[in-house]
């Protein structure tokens, strides 16, 4: 999602708040959908970074998945959706790749980063972990010349697209969002339950998994008193001005 055909964007419209980084087309809306539209709800500029086109996939063409992932993107809100082409089921915490993904975070230049956590089912998940935690610190060296301002964004959490993985730094209340969560999965029409698309099964497009999706933001909600919730999760202590609820 970029500014009109011809238009040139300003910094401005470049610039989010927020930006979720993917390995995949589908990884944001799975672990962060929700935040994402509660963010774009209440005000904030969301974008969107997938790290390769998910060209390994057992199901869905790499412009299917393009289309579809743009589809989502404005159902959630989000002002821009980028993709950094790096290789699917390859992907590596390289020097090279790191020259490859630092322009994007200062593109974006958001305040907030959030990425994948490590100790995923999918290796492409792990390596994205450390890929953008060590990208983003070195997006705010002005010795990496790429043309751009230097920018390191000054908060980061992880999510799991999958998985739990101990006790989160934070569960966010998406209770209200969960219904726009599922919506733009469903946009991603090839890769999840889709009786009606002819193409071999696979795990996440097994009706088990969809209704996982709800079980799992059901569990997570219910450690904090409401309906639905995603979890969070950050590397070292988190500062606060005042204990939440005061």
């Amino acid at each position: 999602m970029t500014a009109e055909l011809g238009a040139t964007p300003s910094r401005a419209e470049l610039c989010v708040d927020v930006l979720a980084v993917g390995a995949h087309p589908d990884d944001v809306e799975l672990g962060v959908g929700g935040l994402l539209h509660k963010l774009t709800r209440l005000g904030y500029r969301v974008g969107i970074l997938d790290l390769t086109r998910g060209e390994m996939g057992t199901r869905g063409s790499v412009e299917e998945r393009a289309a579809e992932g743009q589809n989502a993107a404005r159902l959630l809100g989000a002002v821009r959706r980028e993709n950094a082409g790096l290789p699917d089921a390859a992907l590596a915490n390289t020097h090279e790749f790191q020259l490859r993904t630092i322009p994007f975070i200062r593109s974006f230049r958001p305040r907030m980063l959030l990425a994948t956590k490590d100790r995923d089912r999918h290796p492409d998940h792990c390596a994205a972990h450390h890929l953008v935690r060590d990208s983003a610190y070195l997006a705010g060296l002005a010795r990496i010349d790429t043309g751009q301002e230097p920018h390191r964004p000054p908060v980061t959490y992880y999510y799991h697209p999958y998985l739990e993985d101990g006790a989160p730094a934070l569960i966010v209340d998406i209770s209200e969002d969960f219904d726009a969560k599922l919506d733009a999965l469903r946009a991603h029409a090839s890769q999840f339950f889709n009786p009606s698309y002819g193409a071999a099964s696979t795990y996440i497009s097994s009706e088990t998994f969809w209704e996982s999706i709800r079980t799992r933001a059901a569990y997570w909600g219910s450690h904090i008193g409401v309906r639905y919730g995603e979890a969070l999760y950050a590397e070292g202590a988190i500062g606060v001005d005042l204990p939440p609820g005061l």
